[in-house]
């Protein structure tokens, strides 16, 4: 009797005072400081009253579609340019509500430690999708290692070279191979997450690196015409606050920054 009676108080207490369950998205992820990251977000949004489950996912292709096919909520893994490139190629028509942190893409080598030691003729491996392919050669262009077709914006390829004065030779590997493409080519241009969840260290082991004016922060997407969702919002200042700062220069010392 006093369990029904004690049963009854606490129902009567949500519905007068107005509590309700908390909210659910799913945020889609990729591995390493993306996820890592995430996790944090996921505690300060639980006190906002909002649950999020993360999805995992192993590669850059899955996290859109399934996005798209409304397997997801968001997602929180690429910068404008890479989703903006699987809108226009495959249709998805995806929203940026917000950006998360920058994580600079560098070039790393076990037979290169300076841009002046890269000798003619070397071989080059950089990432096949389109947004990271071009953001690769244009850190080589920014080095003065190449010049590319202008017209071209932040989406250039190997085809649009317009000068080599090396003779550079260009592999394109799938973005998850590139790690391990250090060993078998005289230099690799690798995204930071990757690098991060390899153990490199950008701001010590890249020799170049791209710098914070770089155009490729990444973001936070959501379908077309639900940015104003609610949660989302929830989600956004989740994202963008002094604890997320915090964790993310405590926890990658300059190879990550904050860019909101």
């Amino acid at each position: 009797m006093l369990k029904k009676l004690m049963s009854g108080v606490v129902l009567s207490f949500l519905v007068f005072s107005g509590a309700e369950a908390l909210e659910k998205i799913k945020l889609g992820v990729d591995g390493g400081p993306h996820e890592e990251i995430a996790e944090v977000v996921q505690k300060i949004a639980a006190e906002k009253g909002l649950e999020i489950e993360l999805v995992l996912f192993a590669d850059f292709i899955l996290p859109n579609a399934a996005l798209a096919d409304g397997d997801i909520d968001v997602n929180s893994f690429q910068h404008l340019p890479y989703m903006e490139n699987m809108m226009k190629d495959r249709g998805y028509k995806l929203k940026s509500i917000g950006n998360t942190v920058l994580m600079p893409m560098g070039a790393y080598s076990k037979k290169v430690r300076s841009p002046e030691e890269i000798q003619e003729g070397m071989v080059v491996a950089i990432p096949n999708d389109p947004s990271n392919g071009g953001r690769a050669l244009l850190l080589l262009q920014d080095n003065g290692l190449i010049s590319l077709d202008p017209a071209q914006g932040l989406l250039p390829t190997v085809l649009d070279i317009t000068e080599n004065r090396l003779s550079l030779k260009f592999v394109e590997l799938d973005a998850a191979q590139m790690v391990r493409a250090i060993e078998d080519t005289d230099l690799s241009i690798i995204t930071t997450n990757y690098a991060v969840e390899s153990g490199l260290v950008p701001a010590r082991d890249a020799f170049l690196i791209e710098s914070n004016k770089s155009p490729y922060v990444n973001i936070i997407a959501v379908r077309e015409g639900e940015e104003d969702r609610p949660e989302f919002k929830i989600l956004v200042e989740s994202y963008q606050n002094d604890t997320i700062k915090k964790f993310v220069d405590e926890k990658y010392k300059g190879a990550i920054v904050s860019a909101w």
